[in-house]
């Protein structure tokens, strides 16, 4: 009789351990998935504002919202690779004429950005693959606007500004 009640006191407190667990989980799943998540930064081509190693926090309410604006500094997926994701700076939103020129090309070429699509560009012009290559970026691959640099801790608040070096038309 004591084992039949050790047994079901084991499996009573199993069951509610992985029914904590699978709650715990789903509220962490909601969070990162709605309002926001931390992301590790990697490469050169957002230097200054961010570089190598860079802890950043990418809040995703803007996005749904549809509140980003020019000059924001997004994760999306890659247009490339859909398992990498890339951070880089939003030079135009729908409807805008963009300079799609690298900084060293005498003659500037311009392009319109289309319905549902963003332009994306890194700070590090001369070391970033971004719309140059790639053109466009569909809205939907945006998984958030980064609002704060967590890492290094000397270097943790908000970001900078957008440099006006005049790439938004």
């Amino acid at each position: 009789m004591k084992t039949g009640r050790m047994f079901r006191g084991f499996f009573v407190k199993t069951i509610s351990f992985v029914g904590y667990t699978v709650q715990y989980g789903c509220i962490a799943h909601c969070a990162f998935e709605y309002i926001g998540e931390f992301v590790s930064c990697s490469g050169p081509s957002m230097e200054p504002t961010i570089t190598n190693h860079d802890v950043v926090f990418s809040e995703r309410v803007s996005r749904h919202l549809c509140r980003i604006q020019k000059g924001d500094i997004v994760i999306a997926k890659s247009p490339f690779d859909p398992k990498m994701n890339i951070c880089k700076r939003v030079i135009g939103l729908e409807g805008d004429k963009v300079c799609t020129s690298g900084p060293s090309d005498v003659f500037k070429t311009h392009t319109y950005v289309p319905r549902g699509h963003v332009w994306l560009e890194g700070d590090n012009l001369r070391n970033s693959t971004d719309s140059r290559s790639y053109g466009p970026v569909p809205y939907a691959l945006i998984r958030g606007r980064v609002c704060l640099k967590l890492w290094p801790p000397h270097n943790f608040g908000v970001l900078a500004e957008s440099p006006n070096d005049g790439r938004i038309l």
